[in-house]
């Protein structure tokens, strides 16, 4: 027997109440869609950090959303060719890939930081499967740049493996490591591939999680930080070049997935506790959102229990 005074010597909070309520219909407008997580930055290197992120999606695939996860790697590659003596170049803000490197960029993409992923999630159940853009062509791509060695820009998105796999009620964990057209390997960008494998499924949203709080106009001036922002307006920021450069492939694959039907596209901080959960399932958000001014959302196919959740959604 355990006394009131011993289980909850605080009283009991109606915070934890009003959160659930306010996340509910977030929860039924989300249910049974499809969303593309760009994965880096220091939530992805933090194990504790890292932990908290992969139970964050696997509580938003119990409710009924479908995560496909991208990642790339840089820290944990430039930690790698240190230890092996490759020398790290970089040419106009990218990384030089010679062949010798791009043996050790595909074991460290896929043999390491795939598996440490797959394995988080797998600690609430068996539901990631781990793969790479070399497996069954997900990713295909040409060389960038010839100054760049093996570094790739997309030619193609095979895109029928990651829908079965999501048809299946499994999480791929993409490792962007691309096959070439000339029978090779690639390293490309992460950010780009997450806004190519987001048009190519029909996703309903794309984030991208960084180790700031969003877009800022004008960096770091925090009062300069973009809560909501057009498609457009977007554009017009890429073309004009007016954001850093970190933020620049995130928002331009934004504005290419948006392009291709993607609904909203967030750039989020992947640090802050919960912050896929805060943006998803809140009023305000927590980051910047990317909006269209397309034709309503159609609704996706669901199951039994999440049909139920959308009945009456528009009502």
């Amino acid at each position: 027997m355990k006394y009131d005074t011993e289980t909850r010597p605080n009283g009991v909070s109606s915070i934890t109440g009003d959160v659930l309520t306010e996340a509910m219909p977030w929860i039924k407008k989300i249910t049974g869609e499809t969303i593309v997580i760009k994965y880096g930055g220091s939530a992805m290197e933090n194990p504790a950090l890292r932990a908290e992120v992969m139970a964050d999606i696997i509580l938003l695939k119990i409710i009924g959303v479908n995560p496909v996860i991208v990642h790339g790697g840089g820290k944990a590659i430039t930690a790698a060719m240190d230890r092996f003596g490759l020398p790290v170049e970089f040419v106009d803000g990218q990384r030089v890939t010679t062949p010798e490197a791009m043996d050790l960029v595909r074991m460290v993409l896929t043999g390491q930081v795939n598996q440490e992923l797959v394995e988080a999630m797998n600690e609430h159940g068996n539901m990631a499967v781990g793969i790479s853009g070399t497996d069954a062509g997900v990713i295909v791509a040409e060389q960038a740049d010839p100054r760049l060695g093996r570094v790739g820009s997309i030619t193609r998105i095979n895109h029928l493996l990651i829908e079965d796999l999501v048809a299946a009620d499994y999480i791929p964990v993409i490792a962007t490591v691309a096959i070439g057209e000339d029978g090779g390997c690639y390293n490309v960008n992460a950010d780009v591939a997450a806004g190519h494998i987001a048009a190519a499924i029909g996703a309903h949203k794309v984030f991208f999680l960084t180790d700031v709080d969003g877009l800022y106009e004008d960096y770091p001036n925090r009062d300069t930080l973009i809560s909501a922002m057009t498609l457009e307006e977007a554009r017009t920021m890429v073309e004009e070049g007016a954001i850093s450069t970190g933020m620049i492939p995130k928002l331009r694959s934004c504005v290419y997935a948006m392009d291709a039907g993607v609904k909203k596209g967030h750039i989020i901080n992947g640090t802050t506790p919960h912050a896929l959960l805060l943006e998803i399932l809140t009023d305000k958000g927590i980051g910047t959102m990317v909006t269209g001014d397309g034709d309503p959302e159609a609704a996706a196919p669901l199951g039994n229990f999440a049909a139920k959740l959308i009945e009456n959604r528009d009502m």
